[in-house]
C-alpha cells in the first residue's frame, strides 16, 4: 500500500484511473476535509496523491472547493510537486479548443475566496511575482509537445469568481489588457501551493472561444463538459507522462519559498 506520495495531482473525476496500486485514504486538515478522499497510488515508479477538485460528484462549484484543504491534505502525504489540469475558455483567435495552455502569469479576479493560511498571528508575506514553478512548466511543455499537443509555452491565466460565466464586455476586457485564457479554479490554488512551498504547474485545456473572443450566445456549462470528457484520455496521458518526467530532486525558487520567514505554526 502507497501511503505517502511527492506528486500530486488535482483534477476532474476522470483521472481516477490515472493510478496504479490505488488506495483511498481519508484526511482531516486543520481546514476540514478536501473535496474527497485522496486516492494515493504510483505512476511508473513515482507515487502520486489524487484529489479531484470539485468532489467526485461535481459537488463543490468554483468558489466554494475547499482549497486550503486541498493543498494542506497533499502537502501532509508528502506531496512537494502539484499538477493541475483544468478546463478554461480562450481569450485569443488563435488558441482553439484542444490548444494546451502552460501558464506563467496569473491574474486574480476573485472575491471573497481566502487565499492565505497566515491570517492569524502575524502576517506572513510569500513572493508571488511568479506564480508557477519553472521546473514544472518546463517538464510539462516539453512532455506535452512530444505528445503532438498544440502547446502554448507561458501566457496569463484570470482566474474568475464564478460559477457564472464571464460577460462579452468582462471578456474583452480580459482579452484587451493581454491576458490569454480565463477560468475558475486556478486561484487560490495557486498562491496556497507557495505558501507551501510547493511546486504547482498548471496544465489549461482550452474548451472554447469565452464570450468576447466571437460571437453567438457564448460558451454553456454542458459544452465545457462535454469537451473535457472528449479529451480526458489524452490529458490523463499527459499527466502521466509529466510526472514521470518531473525530477525526483528540486532545484527551483519554490522549495525555499518560506526560507527566512518566520511562521506562526509549523508546516505536516
Amino acid at each position: 500500500m502507497v501511503t505517502r506520495a511527492d506528486i500530486g495531482v488535482i483534477g476532474g473525476s476522470g483521472f481516477y484511473s490515472l493510478l496504479d496500486d490505488a488506495e483511498q485514504i481519508e484526511l482531516a486538515t486543520p481546514y476540514g476535509p478536501p473535496s474527497d478522499v485522496v486516492t494515493v497510488g504510483r505512476i511508473g515508479s513515482r507515487a502520486v496523491a489524487f484529489i479531484p477538485r470539485h468532489g467526485r460528484d461535481h459537488r463543490f462549484p468554483p468558489h466554494r472547493i475547499p482549497y486550503r484543504a486541498n493543498l494542506w491534505a497533499l502537502r501532509s502525504l508528502g506531496v512537494r510537486q502539484v499538477l493541475a489540469p483544468s478546463a478554461v475558455g480562450s481569450l485569443r483567435a488563435e488558441y482553439g479548443p484542444g490548444a494546451l495552455v502552460i501558464p506563467d502569469q496569473l491574474v486574480d479576479r476573485t472575491s471573497g475566496r481566502i487565499q492565505t493560511y497566515y491570517d492569524t498571528d502575524g502576517a506572513v508575506h510569500v513572493s508571488f511575482a511568479d506564480p508557477y514553478c519553472p521546473s514544472g512548466r518546463a517538464v510539462a511543455v516539453r512532455t506535452a509537445r512530444s505528445g503532438g499537443w498544440e502547446t502554448v509555452d507561458g501566457g496569463t491565466l484570470v482566474v474568475i469568481e464564478g460559477p457564472r460565466f464571464s460577460t462579452r464586455a468582462e471578456s474583452q476586457w480580459f482579452a484587451g489588457n493581454g491576458w490569454s485564457i480565463v477560468g475558475m479554479t486556478g486561484f487560490p490554488e495557486a498562491v496556497l501551493a507557495r505558501e507551501l512551498a510547493l511546486c504547482y504547474t498548471s496544465l489549461s485545456l482550452v474548451t472554447d472561444h469565452d464570450a468576447g473572443v466571437e460571437a453567438g450566445q457564448g460558451v454553456t456549462h454542458d459544452e465545457v463538459l462535454e469537451f473535457f470528457a472528449q479529451n480526458v484520455t489524452r490529458m490523463r496521458t499527459l499527466v502521466a507522462e509529466t510526472v514521470e518526467a518531473l525530477p525526483e530532486e528540486r532545484t527551483c525558487p519554490c522549495g525555499s519559498a518560506l526560507d527566512g520567514i518566520k511562521l506562526p505554526f509549523e508546516l505536516p
